[in-house]
């Protein structure tokens, strides 16, 4: 073991990353398979350290592991522009807006069919009515599909 080698607990405790993760990222290939002990025991070094901080961070974002791949894959080739890493982080932009702007028809429509009851005791649900109209528009949510 060398100084600066560190175990999948020690890890997990500074990326924040669990340790189930830290092997299904070994399992897929983001993370590199890491040395081990004699026992079998995986042995982190700092790299490993500042490549699965990324992926964490990158996870933070929303990337998702495709996209991670893909930024790794730049890193690892040393072969990248800052307008390439731009280019595909403003592709995620836009994909993290589209799913506000859906959120947010998803908001107005629960407020809208939330505004329909009374709360009373009746067993009538204007909520359950629009629920299980099947008369209706196949989205509560304009502009998206069931």
């Amino acid at each position: 073991m060398r100084a600066a080698d560190i175990t999948i607990g020690e890890l997990s405790k500074r990326t924040g990353v669990n340790i189930e993760t830290v092997r299904y990222y070994e399992r897929i290939g983001l993370m590199p398979n890491p040395a081990r002990t004699e026992g079998g025991h995986r042995l982190f070094d700092g790299e490993q350290v500042k490549r699965l901080t990324f992926i964490a961070r990158s996870r933070q974002l929303g990337f998702s592991l495709k996209e991670i791949r893909t930024l790794m894959s730049l890193v690892d080739q040393g072969d990248y522009s800052c307008d390439e890493v731009n280019a595909l982080t403003r592709r995620h932009l836009d994909k993290v807006r589209a799913k506000i702007a859906d959120l947010q028809r998803l908001a107005k429509t629960l407020e809208e069919i939330s505004a329909k009851c009374d709360g009373g005791k009746a067993p009538e649900c204007p909520i359950f009515d629009a629920l299980y109209d099947v008369g209706g528009p196949k989205s509560l949510v304009p502009g998206r599909a069931a």
